[in-house]
């Protein structure tokens, strides 16, 4: 029989991966747990263009006029706020999601180019804390690892309300991942797999959060700058919010964030794009008068240094970056391709953090694994691209007249199409519109 191409043409509604996808559910009734981020498109800094500088605003010389890009963060409150020299600062990603290795390999890169690192969900390592210079320890529903000692021996807290990769949902670690260490260190039975709470058990509102903050600064005698962290589901209330309970620092976790494991329905289809977080954020500040005196860190999907000197256009003071840094320590690199292969994928389309098998050393807790990551090796590779980050940010900077990468600025920007134009609050390219306004 003769096959008719037309019929063959894939439904929009069901295309071929939908099909599987139903067909999966079907035969095993639970819903799909992945790691990484959204893989849809959505309006992002791509969607930006840089006007530059020529005539009406004359461009830097790179080689003889400095730009800078140092940043404070927690002036607000803290007796020591953390002065950075880059405004590129590593997210918060757990022991447990990553093994020791890595974490150790994070904090050397950070160290090395005078920025911070976090620890994420599960506590402090002896190896994280002593790689790194300035340490940013998360406090998150669970409270699993939660020390007071070693709130005081971090350089900042961040408090973990949301995250953008699944705002409203709490985290997991599958049991595959509990080791012996894991475990102790959370007081969790080794092999059973961990759900994270979706909110936090001491409070129910700001007024309860500004005790808690109130809390904490006296743990920690005042030092310590407290951050509060939002993921991408109402960033205009939740940013006003913080604020209001006392944060010194608001760090914004957009869709595109990664995570170690999370329902796939959460990763695609919950939360706000970056780009819609950030601008509205930064009006939440501006309304309050409190922009640039209380600190923004926008994270989820930064790639580039364009991306970072786009958000700090955009009214950031930094930017965080999770997914990038492990990529930058070999993650779907080509290496050991039969133990991708194993797990059903290929290097650049693997996204299965949760099953502690992770090819190339990062995401596991798996000995022999692990080993393949070699802490120097990959801090020297996260150091690289940390300073190709800051450099790209520097050169834009130049290229638009500005002497400091924070003096970026919307004007500077424009948008490509009328979604990111209405996102961002900046005109679309070769109009003064800037849609809804």
């Amino acid at each position: 029989m003769t096959i008719d191409e037309r019929a063959l043409r894939p439904s929009a509604t069901f295309p071929p991966e939908t099909i599987h996808e139903i067909q999966r559910a079907a035969l095993e009734g639970l819903y799909a747990i992945r790691g990484n981020g959204a893989k849809r498109y959505v309006p992002s800094f791509d969607d930006l263009l840089f006007h530059g500088a020529s005539m009406s605003r004359y461009p830097l010389e790179g080689y003889r006029e400095r730009c800078a890009t140092d940043v404070r963060l927690g002036t607000r409150h803290a007796k020591k706020p953390l002065h950075l020299e880059i405004p590129i600062t590593i997210a918060g990603m757990s022991f447990g999601a990553l093994g020791a290795n890595a974490k150790e390999a994070l904090g050397r890169a950070a160290t090395m180019m005078g920025t911070s690192t976090t620890t994420g969900d599960g506590g402090m390592t002896e190896e994280e804390r002593r790689a790194s210079k300035h340490l940013v320890y998360q406090l998150l529903p669970s409270r699993y690892g939660m020390n007071p000692d070693h709130l005081r021996a971090a350089d900042a807290i961040e408090v973990v309300v949301g995250q953008g990769a699944k705002p409203g949902g709490g985290g997991m670690l599958l049991g595959q991942k509990i080791s012996p260490r894991v475990a102790a260190m959370r007081t969790l039975p080794e092999g059973v797999d961990q759900r994270s709470a979706c909110r936090h058990p001491d409070w129910t509102g700001p007024d309860d959060l500004a005790i808690k903050i109130l809390e904490l600064r006296e743990i920690t005698a005042w030092q310590k700058p407290i951050y509060v962290k939002i993921g991408g589901a109402r960033p205009y209330y939740d940013t006003a919010l913080a604020v209001k309970a006392g944060a010194d620092v608001v760090v914004l976790d957009g869709m595109q964030g990664g995570t170690a494991a999370t329902q796939d329905v959460f990763i695609e289809h919950v939360g706000l794009p970056t780009l819609a977080c950030l601008r509205q954020a930064v009006e939440a500040l501006q309304e309050l008068d409190m922009h640039r005196k209380v600190q923004l860190i926008v994270s989820g999907g930064i790639r580039s240094g364009a991306d970072v000197a786009k958000a700090l256009a955009m009214g950031a003071d930094a930017v965080s970056i999770g997914m990038a840094a492990l990529i930058a320590l070999n993650c779907n690199r080509p290496l050991h391709e039969e133990d991708y292969e194993a797990l059903g994928t290929r290097p650049g389309y693997c996204h299965h953090c949760h099953t502690g098998r992770c090819p190339v050393g990062i995401t596991t807790q798996d000995p022999e694994l692990e080993a393949r990551l070699d802490p120097e090796t990959g801090a020297r590779q996260v150091r690289n691209y940390l300073q190709t980050l800051t450099m790209e940010a520097q050169t834009l900077a130049r290229a638009n007249g500005k002497s400091h990468v924070h003096n970026l600025e919307p004007e500077d920007l424009v948008a490509l199409t009328v979604e990111a134009a209405a996102m961002a609050g900046v005109p679309l390219a070769g109009t003064s519109w800037i849609p809804g306004r």
